[in-house]
């Protein structure tokens, strides 16, 4: 059976459209690998909390707002996380204005991520009330390493479970239950953050 007998702008527009098959089909993979990449930098998070708000803004308590990465309720109380994906070698410290990051030649810097932590930490406070304990935590994936130690509050997502208790879903009573009233507080006052990560 001979090859049907097509014009060069047949050829072309047929190799156009395999073209961009393949394309799509590269980019749907990419996309595809990066959604199940975030999902697993989530499950670490998803363990250890009973309930979690994700890029959401708070009001302040200074008639401003702020965003927050992830909020969980875990059963230590409130846990506030900033969830950084960087590559390369950090070298930070507590009392530092810039952290520097080394990832291969490259170097860059980028400021403190704990004077935001705090304050972030201080609003969910001030919702949830002084009876709720809140803390938070400056949280890096794998892909960062701190040759010199870490300051504190600030750790891998891998750590987590070593510093906060899984959830029991089925303990009776719940561990939260003293916090649920104010939970249900922070998530009213809670709405949709304009810079969501997705």
């Amino acid at each position: 059976m001979s090859a049907p007998d097509l014009s060069p702008w047949q050829w072309a527009g047929m190799g156009a459209v395999l073209m961009v098959m393949v394309l799509a089909g590269v980019l749907g993979y990419l996309s595809w690998r990066r959604r199940r990449a975030a999902r697993e930098r989530l499950r670490p998070l998803e363990a250890i909390a009973f309930d979690m708000l994700r890029d959401v803004v708070l009001p302040d308590g200074n008639d401003g707002q702020i965003h927050v990465d992830f909020l969980l309720l875990t059963a230590s109380g409130m846990l506030v996380v900033d969830l950084r994906d960087v590559q390369g070698t950090l070298f930070a410290g507590e009392s530092l204005d810039e952290w520097a990051l080394m990832d291969g030649p490259r170097r860059s810097t980028f400021g403190n991520p704990l004077a935001m932590l705090y304050d972030r930490m201080a609003a969910v406070g001030h919702l949830a009330g002084k009876d709720v304990p809140v803390d938070g935590r400056v949280v890096f994936t794998a892909r960062a390493s701190f040759p010199k130690g870490r300051p504190r509050r600030v750790t891998v997502v891998e750590t987590l479970a070593q510093e906060f208790p899984a959830a029991d879903r089925n303990a009776n009573p719940t561990p939260v239950a003293a916090w649920l009233e104010a939970w249900s507080r922070v998530r009213e006052a809670a709405s949709p953050s304009p810079v969501a990560r997705g």
